[in-house]
């Protein structure tokens, strides 16, 4: 690997190493004995910058820090100056002085870049108005670990056009499976990512489509996936949920995909709304195998960014 500073914005900044990344990681979350042996953030400081609140995030990035031999250091939007009476710029440099990485889970997808355009440590957006790839990583190694050939693979988005959907149908095309979206008209995906993950695709084989239709997303799908149709940040669009009429994942929709099809969720759902209870709840329900893959993942994905020899060295033990 090279020894040049790596950041994840997105999902597809670490496509060519994406499916190694999850493999790494897999491997590690089965080895029996890995905090004895292996500590690759031994003496490192990471920093989490928290502008949004976080269960998932904030307890997933903290425990494997800590698994890996690091110092978490939680910082919530009022405990720093940054972008109040520090610019973001300024924030970046100071804290490259002291940490050895930096996760960041904002708004504005500007700000996580400009964070990472002035740090010289290792930069992970933790979530973005625009991305998600922390939950792509745990999405795509939930999968992984039931398929480990990804073969017949076909995922279907049922909802909004939103961060979620944007990297998992980058992750979708790096790793060949093909991805279904369907969102209500005028809920698209973002254009400029949809051309990412098109040129993508072709590389892989993956097969990409977009409709405004569940029922033909989901058919024939071995995985279903359905996200809160009004966002953190959104209350103020009370009236978006009328246009996601007959977009609710529930027990008609997905009878129309595999009889072994899985259902995803990146949480915190809003039962009754985007998602039934009878399916969230039912065995084809992944949605806690996904929330717990979010620590593995990054565990994975902090190895990769802050200590890639340690990344490669774990490898040479098996």
């Amino acid at each position: 690997m090279a020894d040049e500073v790596k950041n994840l914005l997105a999902i597809d900044d670490i496509a060519d190493d994406f499916r190694g990344i999850l493999e790494w990681a897999i491997r590690y979350k089965q080895d029996p004995e890995p905090d004895y042996d292996f500590k690759p953030l031994d003496e490192m400081s990471i920093g989490c910058i928290y502008e949004k609140p976080s269960t998932r995030t904030r307890v997933s990035f903290e425990v494997g820090i800590h698994k890996l031999g690091g110092q978490p250091l939680t910082l919530l939007k009022n405990d720093i100056q940054m972008g109040k009476s520090e610019t973001i710029s300024d924030t970046a440099a100071v804290l490259s002085r002291f940490l050895d990485g930096i996760t960041y889970r904002c708004f504005g997808h500007e700000m996580v870049e400009e964070l990472a355009n002035n740090s010289t440590v290792p930069v992970i957006n933790a979530l973005s108005a625009k991305h998600h790839p922390c939950q792509a990583a745990a999405d795509l190694m939930t999968i992984l670990e039931r398929n480990p050939s990804l073969e017949g693979e076909k995922m279907a988005w049922v909802g909004d056009g939103n961060n979620v959907l944007h990297d998992l149908m980058l992750a979708c095309a790096i790793l060949g499976v093909d991805c279904t979206w369907a969102v209500p008209a005028g809920y698209e995906p973002d254009a400029d990512i949809v051309k990412r993950a098109e040129e993508l695709a072709k590389k892989s084989g993956s097969k990409l489509t977009e409709t405004n239709n569940p029922i033909e997303a989901v058919s024939g799908a071995s995985a279903i996936y359905t996200d809160v149709f009004i966002s953190m940040g959104e209350d103020h669009l009370k009236d978006k949920i009328k246009a996601f009429e007959g977009f609710q994942v529930n027990e008609d929709l997905v009878s129309f995909a595999r009889d072994d099809y899985v259902f995803m969720h990146c949480l915190p759902a809003h039962r009754g709304d985007e998602v039934t209870d009878g399916v969230m709840d039912s065995e084809n329900s992944v949605v806690f195998d996904q929330a717990e893959n979010r620590m593995w993942a990054q565990i994975g994905l902090l190895v990769y960014l802050c200590n890639p020899a340690a990344f490669d060295a774990y490898l040479d033990l098996y």
